[in-house]
């Protein structure tokens, strides 16, 4: 009887103690709903899903195009093998179309044109049948990418794998401002050091003790966290996840959801510029929720 009543016991907290985190229906939901969202933005045309190259320029003229004799080779077969070129000039750069090479800008034909850089609102994006290119500028590093909107990663994603909805991570935080707002280093996966704006750092408990995130201002009514925590480099990214927040109501409150902390750019393609998170948001815990690694990350 005693046994009986000990493989009993030994079952239930078993049970109890692999149970996996449960959360409110309606919040499920709103997380799946989200993620839905997460997923149909990937696959965008001007997602991170179809992006095929980048290439940095160097002042002077490169050739590009699919053959191997261009300057600038760009491995698709949905090119020509000799296009044009790009002539980096100080801060400007201008395509110029080989004659017989149909290069469209929205429904017109263009053989030259000074390119708009990626930072500014009205940006040239150049296409030749599903391949789409336009200039970035990375602090000192200007550069091409090229876009395949029919690209493969695009027509086979399924999504990203995330830990189980849990609403313990849905946490009320208190941000803490920074008065005057302090300049953070942000080092990004190029090995630049970028300055960004702080105005304050979201604080939480969780377990006992104290964490906290210096956030970045990217103007409207968010603040953007980069974080890291001791699942990255192991179930999630190496180079840390992104997390975008309200800014605080009129109490100084903040609500801190980590089931919407998501991969950057760099976990889906090897031609994207992510920042990392800074030395002071590495977090001494272990985040379990939100979005896991995706393939073996770039």
């Amino acid at each position: 009887m005693l046994k009986s009543f000990l493989i009993y016991f030994v079952l239930i907290f078993t049970i109890a103690c692999t149970q996996k985190p449960t959360a409110d229906p309606n919040y499920i939901k709103e997380i799946n709903e989200w993620d839905v969202k997460r997923v149909n933005r990937l696959k965008a045309d001007d997602g991170w899903l179809n992006l095929v190259g980048r290439f940095w320029l160097k002042q002077g003229e490169s050739t590009f195009g699919s053959a191997k004799d261009n300057d600038i080779v760009v491995e698709s077969s949905k090119l020509p093998e000799h296009i044009g070129s790009f002539i980096f000039k100080d801060s400007v750069v201008t395509f110029r179309a080989l004659d017989g090479v149909d290069v469209m800008l929205g429904d017109m034909s263009v053989k030259e044109i000074v390119l708009v850089d990626d930072q500014k609102s009205d940006v040239t994006v150049l296409q030749i049948g599903s391949v789409k290119f336009n200039l970035i500028v990375r602090d000192t590093l200007y550069g091409i990418r090229f876009r395949d909107l029919n690209s493969d990663l695009v027509k086979n994603f399924k999504g990203v794998e995330r830990y189980p909805i849990d609403e313990s991570w849905k946490i009320t935080a208190k941000f803490e401002a920074y008065n005057p707002v302090k300049e953070i280093d942000v080092p990004n996966v190029l090995g630049q050091i970028s300055k960004e704006k702080s105005p304050g750092a979201v604080v939480f408990e969780r377990d006992g003790k104290t964490h906290r995130i210096d956030a970045v201002d990217e103007g409207g009514d968010k603040l953007f966290l980069i974080i890291a925590d001791q699942t990255s480099g192991d179930e999630t990214y190496g180079g840390g996840r992104f997390m975008y927040v309200n800014k605080p109501d009129s109490t100084g409150t903040i609500l801190l959801d980590f089931n919407k902390a998501y991969n950057p750019p760099c976990v889906f393609t090897k031609y994207a510029t992510c920042p990392l998170p800074p030395l002071q948001n590495y977090l001494k815990l272990r985040i379990e929720a939100g979005e896991k690694v995706y393939g073996e990350g770039h």
